[in-house]
């Protein structure tokens, strides 16, 4: 797949705008969500000492959606080591997956590959994983 709309890139540009924003000169993974009525919900990584514990980039714009009665239409998460270094994209995780199956399964992933130059790759939950456990999808 490859962008279906101007949002997409507009996505792609916030998440790596709002990592360069919350996190100066640090390594950062963040996320950024398109809604329905083409708000950007932004969220961070969250660590703790125990990996279960652990909040991934997306957990807070998925509960701003939630919150907010919208959509979650499209997401990406972005990541680098050091301030010099090239954002990468991270597809979510499985649990990240299941919880944006909530909207359905045409809800855009962005996939690996460099975000610095604004170009990347979505594509749906349903290409992502062909082969998901619930019946009528």
């Amino acid at each position: 797949g490859a962008y279906a709309s101007l949002a997409e890139i507009k996505l792609v540009q916030a998440a790596i705008d709002f990592a360069n924003q919350r996190y100066p000169n640090q390594s950062s993974v963040v996320a950024a969500m398109l809604t329905d009525c083409d708000d950007i919900y932004t969220g961070v990584w969250n660590d703790a000492s125990v990996d279960a514990a652990a909040l991934c980039a997306e957990t807070g714009p998925i509960c701003q959606a939630h919150a907010t009665n919208r959509e979650i239409v499209a997401s990406i998460c972005v990541c680098r080591d050091t301030n010099d270094a090239s954002f990468r994209i991270l597809p979510a995780c499985g649990i990240c997956q299941e919880r944006l199956a909530y909207w359905g399964l045409d809800v855009l992933i962005a996939v690996t590959g460099n975000a610095v130059s604004g170009i990347c790759t979505f594509v749906s939950l349903r290409d992502l994983r062909p082969h998901y456990w619930l019946p009528d999808s």
